[in-house]
This record gives C-alpha cells, structure tokens and sequence, in this order.
C-alpha cells in the first residue's frame, strides 16, 4: 500500500497543477448519467448517484449542469454506455488496470492499444493484471485545521463503520475499508461531516514495480496521463512505486 499511497500524494499535487476541468466535468457527466439509469434519480435512494453529485460539487461543478446530466439520465438519449475493464503492462512491466464508460467499444479498446503500443508496454487479455490488485473502499477527506481532531476518537467511529486502515497526512485523512463496506462507510463518514475530497471503489496493488531510470518512468507517466485524458477512460490504476531519489529527479 506504501507505493500507492506514494503516487497518491504525487497526483494529489500533480492535479491541481494540470487537471483539465472540461475533462473532469466530462467523466463526472457521464457517470451521473450511467448512475441516473442504472438506480434511479432520487439521490437518498441511489448511493452511486448521491456519491457522483458529492464529487461533482467537489470539482466545482454547475448546479445546472448536474441537474441536466441528471435529466439526461432519466431520458431516452441517455446513451448506450458500457463498462468495461482493459488490462495491460507498461514499460518495465509496470501493470496497469482500466476502467471505461464507453458507447463504442471498438474505438475505445483501439485507443487503448495504441496507446499502450507508443510507450513501449501491451494491451493484456482480461485477467492478466487484476489478480495483482485488491479492490478496496477509499475515502479521503479534508480535516479542518481551525477544528483539531481527537485522532483516536476518530479512528474508534470510523471502525465502527468497517474502516480497516486510517492515515493521517498533511491536513489529509484516508480511510481504508473493505469493498463490501463501501456504502457503511460512506454513511459513517457522511454522520460524521466529514469533508470528502473523495470516495471511490479503488484497485490497489498487493504489490509495486520499483523503477528506478527516470526516463522509463516518465514513459510510463505519460502512459497513465494519456490514458486518464481518454474520454472513455473513468479511472486508472496502477502498481508502480517511485523512489525518493527518482521522484527528486522529475520535479
């Protein structure tokens, strides 16, 4: 969990400084739309729709333009969107796991290839990383620093609704729990007010490729953030660690 936590503060940074907001609204419009069809329009009765308008107010979003995604979900031309999942390795074996909401699946699984093919790794068949991840709930929520938080009593409430890890980092606090205690842990954060910055089923390596030429990893850098700037493309997971030494190196 170390590497993932690593390249979590790394893109923690690295989003607020290039984060294309038209490309967020975009991914956010198309899964409030998927959630709207698949459960429904009533939030209090759709955690997937309730979740997705949470992250949409969280980048900012127009009230109108949730409410018009939300009206497009309930309509006829709310698109025929899959989900679906690419697995493939990036330079230096580095795995990485795609998850896509889609309406051709033809250009999507192409892009895909093409993209995998250009930094130097492959597009792999169904199978060929997942097994390397563990699908976990993952909340992070900003703390306020004008109210200090009592730590321990914090941490007793959150195992309560099935936390199995908690970190606490540079105004941060992250919260681990079990796929199956995503929507108890949701609840429990949303009880306790806290400010999540986010909240998402994750995919988190078992374990991390360390790699340590700087130029293969701005390669396989470039992978993820070309594959994260896919219209299709949702969410991308990945398994590679980097160094303190490599890390200093990039910035």
């Amino acid at each position: 969990m170390a590497g993932h936590n690593k390249w979590s503060q790394i893109k923690r940074k690295k989003g607020a400084l290039d984060a294309k907001r038209s490309k967020i609204f975009t991914k956010l419009i198309k899964e409030i739309t998927v959630a709207v069809k698949v459960g429904g329009s009533d939030p209090d009765g759709n955690p997937r729709l309730r979740l997705a308008i949470q992250l949409s107010r969280a980048a900012n979003m127009p009230k109108d333009n949730i409410e018009r995604a939300i009206k497009k979900g309930e309509g006829s031309d709310a698109g025929d969107y899959h989900e679906v999942t690419y697995e493939g390795y990036g330079p230096s074996g580095v795995a990485v796991f795609v998850e896509c909401l889609t309406d051709n699946i033809n250009r999507t699984v192409q892009n895909l290839r093409t993209m995998f093919n250009k930094s130097g790794g492959s597009l792999g068949t169904s199978g060929s990383v997942e097994y390397l991840f563990d699908r976990k709930g993952v909340f992070v929520a900003k703390l306020d620093p004008e109210q200090p938080v009592n730590e321990d009593e914090l941490l007793l409430d959150l195992a309560d609704g099935g936390a199995e890890e908690v970190e606490f980092e540079e105004g941060y606090v992250t919260i681990y729990s079990a796929m199956e205690d995503f929507g108890a842990m949701q609840k429990k954060a949303e009880e306790l007010q806290l400010d999540l910055e986010s909240a998402e089923l994750q995919r988190l390596p078992q374990t991390t490729v360390k790699v340590e030429d700087p130029e293969v990893v701005r390669k396989v850098l470039k992978l993820i953030d070309a594959l994260e700037d896919d219209d299709d493309v949702q969410k991308v997971y990945h398994n590679l660690e980097l160094s303190e030494e490599v890390l200093a190196e990039l910035e």
